[in-house]
């Protein structure tokens, strides 16, 4: 069995080049410009490039169970965080007008992207980076609906039409590629630069985690206030996991699900929400304590999780 200080150091490396992004961002080797087109390069190539190669010949992605319960399994499970932190948040006293909103989200949604892809390859290899791909097509499909919702108030119909983008498309053209063998086809040149730039995705993606967080870090007292921060911890770090492993112990799934959903229980809060709070008249600052509040406590919890989950549900 994995050791906690062997997961420990798996998960180090990841926290690093996030520390990094905070670094350069604050000696302004990576200014708000940069920032921007940077993250236009990682979601519009890198990060489609990392989507393409990781399904085109992903014998795992050829079960139906991986292909089309992951999906669901990914959808149902953020619809479930965004419920239970939404009410959690009530119980912390929280209202809408108060911080209630944004809490829902930022806590509700676990890091399904940039923390969670390099630990599923350090723990089960790259191919399983396919699997957790294809079930966040079901994250995304929630945060753009039923989490849009919930922050702003818009209809299903405005949120439904942000699906539509790079990651996704991608996503939908290697799943057919892999489906009909047409990867065999792609010339190997192309194949070299896609995988040159899927190379980039994960360390410029953690660069840019640290980089979009550095500038509310200025006051670091600040960022703890104990009803969000603390509530957060307790409902992103300890109760949503127990629903995770629930569900990955006793659904009849894949063994490659079931490794994914051990994993997604070990994640802090997801980054993006901090944006949307921004843009869809949220409270951004809440939802940055909460983003660091839990990836600071995650550091320490996420290995925890990872060995007890890997042990209870048997993967």
């Amino acid at each position: 069995m994995t050791t906690y200080w062997q997961l420990l150091m798996i998960v180090a490396p990841v926290f690093a080049l996030v520390a990094l992004g905070v670094v350069l961002r604050r000696v302004r080797w990576i200014d708000e410009n940069a920032e921007n087109g940077l993250l236009r390069l990682v979601v519009g190539v890198t990060y489609p490039c990392l989507i393409f190669e990781s399904v085109v010949n992903n014998t795992a992605l050829r079960a139906p169970g991986n292909l089309t319960l992951s999906p669901l399994v990914g959808f149902v499970t953020t619809v479930f965080g965004v419920a239970t932190a939404f009410y959690g948040g009530k119980l912390l006293g929280l209202t809408v007008g108060t911080g209630l909103r944004t809490f829902a989200l930022a806590t509700g949604i676990c890091n399904y992207g940039y923390l969670a892809l390099p630990i599923m390859e350090g723990l089960f290899g790259k191919e399983s980076q396919g699997v957790l791909l294809v079930h966040n097509v079901g994250v995304e499909a929630a945060l753009w609906t039923v989490g849009l919702l919930v922050l702003s108030g818009l209809s299903l119909r405005e949120g439904w039409p942000r699906l539509i983008n790079p990651p996704v498309v991608t996503l939908v053209v290697a799943v057919v590629a892999n489906l009909t063998g047409a990867g065999a086809w792609i010339p190997a040149p192309l194949q070299q630069v896609i995988h040159a730039l899927a190379q980039c995705a994960i360390p410029l993606g953690l660069l840019m985690t640290g980089s979009s967080i550095e500038p509310h870090l200025e006051k670091p007292a600040r960022l703890f206030e104990p009803r969000i921060t603390l509530g957060a911890c307790a409902l992103r770090l300890l109760l949503i996991p127990v629903g995770f492993l629930l569900l990955a112990r006793w659904l009849p799934a894949p063994v490659e699900l079931k490794r994914v959903l051990v994993v997604q229980a070990a994640m802090p809060s997801a980054v993006f929400p901090i944006v949307l709070a921004r843009v869809y008249g949220g409270q951004p600052f809440t939802a940055v304590q909460i983003v660091v509040g839990t990836t600071a406590v995650g550091i320490l919890s996420i290995p925890f999780w990872l060995r007890l989950g890997l042990a209870w549900v048997g993967v």
